[in-house]
């Protein structure tokens, strides 16, 4: 005979469906908002350090564009101004027994008067020299509302530098001079040694110096100078008679 059967009745589960198993819900609102708070702040901080990238790299373009451009004026002002002085007959402020001696007329470097920032320069232009100064024999340069420009052969004034990229803020410029006696060109000493007798020779040199800023930001500014040695020498003085 078999012996009693025993019945074993199961009790439901507390948690159906599998919810009792650990780490599986969701993201609470305060996770969310903590979460999204960082992911904003990293890209802030991604996107000031990308917008002083571009800053630095705008700012050293300019500034490149600001220094080749003033190299590019102080060039073309040195070219013109190593022929300051340009004389045909030279040898005419040589003493000599048959003639009087001359000074030459186009030595002079002067103030403009139509500028306050302004030099002016001269240079013979003259196939048969004449000793004087001619209508197309003035040059210079002048500062006027941030434009730099050039006078050639006493006409109107052309432009050296564009506004829309360089404004000119200072122009400033001297002349240093080494005077160097010529008693040997005279044939007898002067009675007394003066400014005027015996005659020498003045080695000029020009400084010039001109302060820039960019167009498209003023607060990139430069500035450059330039040392010219002028090629034609001015003899002063005279001997005596």
């Amino acid at each position: 005979m078999l012996g009693p059967v025993m019945r074993v009745h199961s009790s439901p589960s507390r948690y159906p469906y599998g919810h009792h198993r650990l780490g599986c819900r969701g993201l609470s609102m305060v996770e969310l908002m903590v979460s999204l708070a960082l992911g904003l702040s990293i890209v802030a901080i991604a996107l000031t350090v990308l917008q002083a990238h571009l800053r630095e790299s705008r700012g050293l373009l300019l500034e490149a564009r600001l220094m080749q451009d003033l190299r590019t004026t102080v060039e073309l002002m040195t070219r013109h101004l190593r022929r300051a002085g340009h004389w045909a007959e030279p040898e005419a402020a040589v003493w000599r027994a048959d003639r009087a001696t001359r000074a030459n007329p186009y030595a002079a470097l002067t103030p403009d008067p139509t500028a306050s920032d302004a030099l002016q320069f001269h240079g013979s232009r003259d196939r048969l020299e004449n000793h004087r100064i001619d209508g197309n024999e003035s040059f210079g340069f002048r500062l006027q509302r941030g434009v730099l420009a050039v006078r050639l052969g006493g006409g109107g004034w052309q432009s050296l530098t564009d506004p829309e990229v360089l404004k000119v803020t200072d122009f400033q410029w001297r002349t240093d001079v080494q005077a160097q006696p010529l008693p040997d060109l005279c044939h007898r000493p002067c009675p007394t040694p003066s400014s005027t007798c015996p005659p020498h020779l003045e080695v000029r040199s020009l400084h010039i110096k001109v302060v820039g800023q960019s167009a498209k930001d003023s607060q990139v500014e430069r500035s450059l100078q330039s040392q010219i040695r002028l090629r034609n020498d001015d003899v002063r003085g005279q001997c005596p008679a």
